[in-house]
């Protein structure tokens, strides 16, 4: 209409003009000549809109007040327009369904009903360029959702590892029967580094490692170790699983292709009442778990062909990357990871002195004397690594005086019986500080129930007196009533009475 309109007023709109217009949009000459003469009295060459309900911010606060529930949200409308005339006319359900599906988008309507996880899952995400081998890894911990047996002990194992972004090789990994910690972070990247057997052959020096704000892989042990070969690690925002994609698609895959196969998967279908199929199913050992992880991730390495690959293996795809590697010698290997307290130490005849134990290894015999310095792995006290002043490595130290597996298990033992006894009186304080309220059914204050009588109560608080003096002093014996069968001591007479003297004149 703007075009026809212009020429209009230049005197040069025909009917040629029109016909053309109408075979174009689809109508007929008459409907366009209609529009030309509405524009020449109104001025207005726009489409007329009829007006429409519209979803304003007080329809996506109440949207989100009830869950995305338009139903709920309608009868908020109406009850609003009930009290007060001076609100707008209320829609239909129709009405405000069509609104909702043409003025919020998909990924809104999720949001306001179950939150920002649902919204993100109809965002659009970019793919990093592949690049090439080393240039990027991505670290993260998974925790396996599987119980195995630890010690006469069912516990869920925590798994921590790094995959190559660019050829999708598993580069390190390392389990803990509990929730990971530096060390295994620390443990994971060395085998990571290393490419002589049996952690080769893929390895070397990465680009750079992304994590995703973790304690364990910010912790000054595992940035110092990378930061001394020039190894930025690259902390990203917090709840951003895209972000790194890479080790959260590994994540998802080891769980669907290995851990749901297993006996005492906690994920896996329920029956009536929550119950699981067989309740009673036997779990693997932990020795057990880490040798079925040990051998998927040789299959995914060396027999899996992931769909970027083009029909490769990760490791072959690894091998045919001409992309240059820089391999970590050996000697610097030695001290990677290694935590240092700064102190120098003698060997003498006892060993190493460290932190009030003494550590001995075959190659100490004749290097009584010797000042040398102390590493170790975080939370590793059975052994040390102990280097020379000027750097160079001499061995490895173990605990002299370890105590036995037999002394050990009883001593944890002990604990864990300490540790019911203790949980059990917390039990029963909770029980006495919990109160229970009578149910209403009406805008009520609440009451109180279960009675308590005068008696009860001065017997309670009396034994908790006695309670208070025993903690008070241990020794204490409280007085209790004289049996009646106890003989009990006569009084004696009482003497006679004095008699005054007789004063003088009586």
């Amino acid at each position: 209409m703007p075009r026809l309109m212009a020429l209009d007023q230049q005197g040069q709109l025909t009917s040629a003009h029109v016909r053309l217009v109408a075979a174009a949009v689809g109508r007929s000459e008459r409907t366009v000549w209609r529009w030309v003469k509405e524009a020449r009295a109104t001025g207005q060459t726009e489409a007329k809109r009829r007006p429409r309900f519209t979803v304003t911010p007080e329809i996506r606060r109440l949207l989100a007040l009830w869950g995305g529930n338009a139903s709920a949200v309608l009868r908020e409308l109406k009850q609003r327009a009930a009290t007060d005339p001076r609100q707008p006319e209320v829609p239909s359900l129709a009405t405000l369904h069509q609104a909702l599906r043409r003025d919020l988008t998909p990924g809104d309507r999720a949001g306001l009903a179950r939150g920002e996880a649902a919204r993100r899952a109809f965002d659009v995400f970019g793919q990093r360029p592949p690049g090439n081998r080393n240039e990027a890894w991505e670290g993260d911990h998974k925790c396996v959702p599987v119980k195995v047996w630890v010690e006469d002990e069912l516990m869920q194992p925590c798994l921590t590892w790094f995959i190559d972004c660019a050829r999708k090789v598993i580069m390190g990994w390392a389990v803990t029967p509990h929730a990971a910690s530096r060390d295994a972070v620390l443990a994971a990247l060395r085998t990571a580094l290393d490419r002589s057997d049996p952690f080769g052959p893929a390895g070397g020096l990465p680009g750079l490692v992304r994590v995703d704000r973790g304690k364990e892989f910010l912790c000054a042990p595992v940035t110092l170790a990378l930061g001394a070969f020039a190894v930025p690690v690259v902390d990203l925002p917090a709840y951003s699983p895209h972000l790194k994609g890479t080790i959260e698609a590994l994540n998802d895959s080891v769980e669907e292709m290995l851990f749901v196969s297993m006996p005492r998967y906690t994920s896996q279908q329920k029956l009536t009442g929550g119950r699981t199929a067989d309740p009673d199913e036997p779990a693997l050992t932990f020795e057990a778990f880490v040798g079925l992880l040990q051998e998927w991730v040789r299959w995914w390495n060396y027999e899996h062909k992931p769909d970027k690959l083009k029909g490769l293996t990760p490791m072959e795809a690894w091998r045919a990357d001409p992309t240059p590697l820089y391999d970590v010698p050996a000697q610097q290997l030695a001290h990677f990871g290694l935590e240092d307290d700064g102190k120098t130490r003698v060997i003498t005849t006892r060993g190493v002195q460290w932190r009030n134990h003494a550590y001995i290894g075959p190659w100490m015999v004749g290097m009584g004397g010797n000042r040398v310095a102390v590493r170790h792995l975080p939370h590793h006290d059975a052994s040390i690594e102990v280097f020379a002043l000027d750097g160079t490595y001499l061995g490895s130290a173990v605990l002299a005086e370890q105590a036995s597996r037999e002394q050990v298990r009883a001593v944890r033992n002990v604990r864990k019986a300490k540790e019911r006894r203790l949980r059990a009186d917390l039990k029963a304080a909770a029980r006495l500080r919990r109160d229970r309220y009578e149910a209403v059914t009406s805008a009520t204050p609440p009451r109180r129930l279960g009675a308590l009588t005068e008696a009860e109560a001065e017997a309670e608080l009396a034994g908790e007196s006695t309670a208070a003096l025993r903690r008070a002093d241990p020794g204490y014996i409280p007085h209790t009533a004289v049996p009646d069968g106890w003989a009990r001591p006569v009084p004696a007479d009482p003497p006679p009475p004095e008699e005054s003297p007789l004063e003088e004149g009586e």
